[in-house]
C-alpha cells in the first residue's frame, strides 16, 4: 500500500519552508494530535529521547526571543506556535518502559559519548517526523537552527538534563508571501547504489 500522489504532494512535493504564517492559533487538540502521530517513527532501541516545547504564550515568546538569531527574530515572534525540539539526556532512564524485553539502560549509563550522540540523532529524527506529522494534518513548518543553544536551554530547561537541538515555527502558512523554491539534488549527485 501506498500513499496517493496528492498525500505525497501534501507532504513532501508541495510543501515549502514558511517564514509567514496567516493569523491562526494552533490549539492544544492540535499540538496533541501531531505527537500522537509522530511518536510512532522508530528510534534507537525505541529511546524516543525528543522533548518538545511549545512556545506560544506572551511570557515565553518573551523568553525565546532573545536566543534568537537577527534574522529569525521577527519571523519566529509571529509564528502562531514555536516548536523547541530538545533531547532528553537521560532518555535511557525511561528504557525499561520503552525497551522491557532486556537491560537496554545498561547500553547508555555512564558513557556519555554514547547518550549525547544517541539523543541527538534520535531527536533529529523525532523532530523530522514531527515535520511530516504537522504536514499530514494540514499544518505548515519552519524549521531552523539560528539561535542560541546555551541560551535557550538556560531559558527554558535549566537544572535538567534536558539541551536544545532546533526549532520549529509552526501554523498555517502564508503562501502568498513564499520565495521561490530553491532546487534540490538529483539522485546522482547525493546516492549512489552499490
Amino acid at each position: 500500500m501506498t500513499l496517493d500522489p496528492p498525500d505525497l504532494d501534501t507532504i513532501f512535493r508541495d510543501a515549502r519552508t514558511f517564514n509567514h504564517f496567516v493569523d491562526r492559533p494552533v490549539d492544544d487538540a492540535t499540538l496533541r494530535a501531531i505527537y500522537d502521530l509522530m511518536k510512532w517513527g522508530p528510534t534507537s532501541a525505541n529511546s524516543s529521547p525528543a522533548r518538545f516545547v511549545f512556545v506560544r504564550s506572551p511570557q515565553a515568546k518573551r523568553k525565546l526571543g532573545p536566543t534568537l538569531s537577527p534574522g529569525n527574530h521577527d519571523k519566529t515572534m509571529a509564528a502562531p506556535c514555536t516548536v523547541i525540539v530538545a533531547y532528553d539526556l537521560e532518555f535511557y532512564e525511561r528504557l525499561d518502559v520503552l525497551f522491557p524485553h532486556t537491560d537496554a539502560r545498561s547500553w547508555f549509563a555512564g558513557d556519555p559519548a554514547v547518550i549525547q550522540a544517541t539523543a541527538f540523532r534520535g531527536s533529529t529524527l523525532q523532530g523530522a517526523y514531527f515535520i511530516v506529522a504537522a504536514r499530514a494534518l494540514g499544518l505548515d513548518c519552519g524549521p531552523m537552527s539560528g539561535f542560541d543553544n546555551a541560551r535557550l536551554d538556560e531559558a527554558f530547561f535549566a537544572g535538567t538534563p534536558v539541551r536544545s537541538n532546533f526549532l520549529i515555527n509552526l501554523g498555517w502558512g502564508d503562501r502568498a508571501r513564499l520565495h521561490p523554491r530553491n532546487p534540490r539534488l538529483r539522485f546522482d549527485e547525493a546516492c549512489r547504489i552499490e
